[in-house]
């Protein structure tokens, strides 16, 4: 999508407020809270001056939920729980578990104790290392969101929207933490990010496919490229480049990037944030 109008920002970060918080912020503006969402957002879309509280509201209101999770686990416990895992092999396909199940083993094994034997050999330690990968991705991308979200130029959404996870700079993106695909240039993606952008969404899985306003967040060990999973975790060094792009990067018309999927030609804005070491 290319950029947005105020008002279209505005409608969109009310959108993303929970029902029972959006009354909340309607009394806070002596404003009704009676109704359903949509009609409590069209009394207070065209409010004047509201930005400020507004954007506080979501702020306190997202902290409040980074507390709760540290109530359950500090950061710092968190992070040593992250160092514990010493290998990072998916073991399994992933989005494929269901169908490795029924070719190797539902389909394939006549008898039932060679069904047992197999699951015990093999696949209870494919599914162990999925697990283990998968909660790995999970919570250095919670902790990289944390960061991300409570920085002063970044407003954070308090519900699931598809393609939309936070504003910067009054603008909505899909916050992508990933690591640089296996098939692309580690040099070509350094020196030309945005032609790695372009790649990331015409490269995307037609289930998956969107055209919305992406930062991406790519991890990437350049010298052993194979371990830049361990790079996720290096929070120093992460949330240090994390507010270094944020103090300095703007969200403008020249972070637009046109790129074809299925026949059709999409415009995005897109930002790419390299982590290397």
């Amino acid at each position: 999508m290319p950029l947005l109008s105020n008002k279209e920002v505005r409608n969109l970060k009310l959108s993303s407020i929970p029902l029972p918080k959006l009354r909340e912020l309607a009394e806070i503006l002596d404003q009704s809270s009676q109704g359903n969402g949509t009609e409590i957002i069209k009394r207070l879309i065209n409010l004047q001056d509201i930005e400020s509280t507004l954007n506080n509201f979501i702020k306190k209101l997202y902290n409040e939920r980074i507390k709760a999770r540290k109530e359950l686990i500090s950061e710092e416990d968190l992070i040593k729980e992250l160092y514990k895992v010493k290998e990072f092999s998916w073991g399994v396909v992933q989005g494929q578990l269901d169908q490795k199940i029924q070719t190797e083993y539902v389909r394939k094994i006549f008898r039932y104790d060679d069904l047992i034997s197999g699951v015990k050999a093999k696949l209870h330690d494919d599914v162990t290392s999925y697990v283990i990968c998968t909660w790995y991705n999970h919570w250095t991308t919670v902790l990289i969101e944390e960061h991300i979200s409570q920085h002063p130029k970044v407003i954070p959404t308090l519900k699931n929207i598809k393609g939309m996870d936070i504003f910067v700079d009054n603008q909505p993106f899909d916050l992508k933490t990933t690591y640089l695909p296996k098939e692309y240039d580690v040099k070509d993606a350094i020196r030309n990010p945005k032609n790695l952008a372009v790649w990331m969404y015409e490269n995307q899985g037609a289930q998956r496919f969107g055209a919305d306003n992406r930062l991406f967040v790519v991890l990437l060990d350049a010298r052993n490229p194979q371990d830049s999973w361990k790079l996720k975790r290096n929070f120093n060094l992460v949330f240090s480049k994390i507010d270094e792009f944020f103090n300095k990067e703007k969200a403008t018309t020249a972070d637009e990037v046109v790129f074809s999927f299925a026949k059709k030609t999409y415009t995005a804005v897109s930002k790419v944030l390299i982590i290397s070491q």
